[in-house]
C-alpha cells in the first residue's frame, strides 16, 4: 500500500467507480462507499444485483430504442395506443415523464441524446436515421417534437424540422413553451408537461 494511502483497496476501487458517476464528486463517492461498508451485508448484495441485473436484463426496444426488458417493448406492442402519432424525445427518462402526465396515449421514439457541436455530438451519433426510416414505413400522420428547452434541444428539433420536411402527408409538431427555458423534461411536472402536450405548435 502506497504510504499516501491508508483505505484498503477494495474501499478505494468503490470510490473510484461512484466518483465516475455523473453528478457524484470524490466526497460524495467516499460517503457511498462508507455508508454500504456500514450497511447489511444483504443491502450491499442486493444493489450488487440491481446492478448486474441492469446490465444483463435489459436491452433498447428495437422498435422505438427505448429501455425495456423485452423486444418490443410494451408501449410498442400495446393494442390500445395511438398508432399514428409518434412523440420524439431525447431520452428514456423523459418516456417516464411523458407518461406520468397522462397527456398522450401515442407511441415515441427515443433518440438518446440532442444534438450539442461543443461536446461533438452530431446527427449520426443519435437514433434520428432510424427515425427517418421508421417514418418513411408510412402510418404517421403527426411527429410531436419533444426535445428539452434548451439550445441543444432547439438545435435538434431545428435539423429534424429540417429532415423531415420533405415526408408528405405529416404534420410535425414540437411541445409548447410553458416549459422553463433550460429545463429538462424529466422534471417537469405533471400538469406543465400536460399542458404543453395540449397546446403544441404546428412546425410544418
Amino acid at each position: 500500500m502506497a504510504a499516501g494511502n491508508v483505505l484498503p483497496r477494495p474501499v478505494q476501487n468503490l470510490i473510484n467507480e461512484f466518483a465516475r458517476l455523473p453528478g457524484i464528486g470524490p466526497k460524495s463517492a467516499a460517503r457511498l462507499t462508507f455508508y454500504l461498508l456500514r450497511a447489511a451485508s444483504d443491502q450491499a448484495l442486493e444493489l450488487a444485483a440491481a446492478l448486474q441485473d441492469l446490465k444483463e436484463k435489459t436491452q433498447l426496444c428495437s422498435v422505438c430504442y427505448n429501455i425495456t426488458e423485452e423486444n418490443p417493448c410494451l408501449i410498442c406492442s400495446a393494442d390500445d395506443r395511438e398508432r399514428q402519432v409518434l412523440c420524439v424525445v431525447e431520452e428514456p427518462l423523459d418516456v417516464l415523464a411523458i407518461e406520468r402526465a397522462h397527456a398522450y396515449g401515442g407511441l415515441y421514439h427515443v433518440l438518446h441524446g440532442a444534438i450539442s457541436p461543443v461536446e461533438g455530438i452530431g446527427p449520426d451519433d443519435l437514433k434520428i436515421a432510424e427515425l427517418v426510416q421508421r417514418l418513411e414505413q408510412g402510418g404517421f400522420r403527426e411527429v410531436i417534437i419533444a426535445t428539452n428547452a434548451t439550445l441543444e434541444g432547439d438545435a435538434t428539433t431545428l435539423y429534424l424540422q429540417r429532415r423531415l420536411a420533405g415526408l408528405p402527408g405529416l404534420r410535425l409538431t414540437r411541445l409548447a413553451r410553458g416549459l422553463s427555458v433550460g429545463g429538462d423534461l424529466e422534471y417537469t411536472d405533471a400538469i406543465t408537461l400536460g399542458r404543453a402536450l395540449e397546446g403544441r405548435q404546428e412546425l410544418l
